[in-house]
């Protein structure tokens, strides 16, 4: 080997050696990012399964409420008859 071929060959063997740092940085990278996203999919999981938990308490309380709540044709016909029995009895004692 002449001397600008050993110094090609060692440019050469240095740049294999750069490019084999940077791919190993760029897979450690990814890993990191495979990584947290697999964990944020697992998180999301979690808050969707948590939610419809929830969901489905709010849907039971709801439905209770609506079988405790009076309904408004009630109220209205109770506040005409308290009304008309208001006036019946200012009428009776005047």
């Amino acid at each position: 080997m002449t001397v600008p071929e050993a110094s090609v060959a060692v440019e050469l063997e240095r740049l294999r050696g750069t490019v084999a740092t940077g791919f190993a940085e760029v897979k450690g990278s990814l890993a990191v990012l495979v990584e947290r996203s697999a964990r944020n999919e697992r998180d999301v999981a979690q808050l969707r399964a948590d939610t419809e938990n929830d969901i489905g308490e709010l849907r039971a309380e709801v439905e209770a409420l609506k079988k405790n709540r009076w309904p408004l044709p009630a109220v209205g016909v109770l506040t005409g008859v308290a009304g008309a029995a208001t006036g019946v009895i200012s009428l009776l004692i005047r």
